[in-house]
């Protein structure tokens, strides 16, 4: 997406936004989904298909507080392999199971409600394949990340990245005490798992944003003496 950006303000192209959402068509495109790319595009959580003509996207809420306290191990998972691991025939009884699971994390989002992301994120059809397969460490750490107080915790997309969603202890974590948050604890204890595995990595703890991809620096510059656009662009 940044590229794609790069190339069109030094072309000095415009691309058709309201109806046809040009960058979003190249983009999806070019990844084959719009799981990255939207979220990329327009910020923060985003669902998308393809209608058949054309990728559309729409946002979700993002509930107030929420922290995402993320693992990320040392080495890299190549997609394609995380992919090799798959069935390649989904049954019918999975197929539901998650389809109810999609359902009941979107009902979440769209409510706020921090209780049901857990069974939300539940998933049948890819975690556990990879966890058994590729990522030992995957579910004794979404173990212990709920334990600690995670609202949830889950594989992010093939991996290898773990990713726990938390918020204050009541509710919106910038009204609560130090003590009320569970961040820390949730992180500790992703971390401590991390070092039973003997898997190395970081962890960040940081939010979502709803502002997706923005030029920064412009030469020359897109402000003048009588209009200044943001950060004087």
């Amino acid at each position: 997406v940044a590229g794609i950006i790069a190339g069109l303000i030094l072309a000095g192209h415009r691309l058709p936004c309201w109806g046809s959402e040009a960058l979003l068509q190249i983009a999806a495109t070019i990844e084959g989904h719009p799981d990255n790319v939207a979220p990329v595009i327009y910020g923060g959580i985003q669902l998308g298909i393809h209608d058949g003509t054309r990728w559309t996207t729409e946002r979700l809420p993002i509930p107030p507080g929420l922290q995402l306290v993320m693992f990320i191990p040392e080495f890299v998972g190549k997609t394609s392999t995380a992919r090799e691991v798959l069935k390649p025939v989904v049954t019918r009884e999975d197929a539901s199971f998650n389809i109810g699971r999609v359902a009941f994390l979107v009902l979440a989002l769209c409510q706020c409600n921090l209780d049901n992301l857990k069974n939300g994120v539940e998933d049948r059809m890819h975690q556990p394949q990879r966890g058994n397969a590729l990522y030992k460490f995957l579910y004794p750490m979404i173990d212990a990340a709920q334990n600690a107080g995670a609202c949830c915790a889950y594989l992010s997309g093939a991996g290898p990245t773990v990713m726990a969603l938390t918020s204050g202890a009541s509710g919106d974590i910038f009204t609560q005490r130090e003590k009320e948050r569970t961040d820390f604890a949730v992180a500790n204890a992703m971390l401590q798992t991390a070092e039973e595995y003997n898997i190395k990595g970081k962890l960040v703890v940081t939010q979502a944003t709803h502002e997706g991809a923005r030029v920064v620096s412009a030469d020359p510059p897109f402000s003048t003496g009588d209009i200044t656009f943001r950060e004087n662009v």
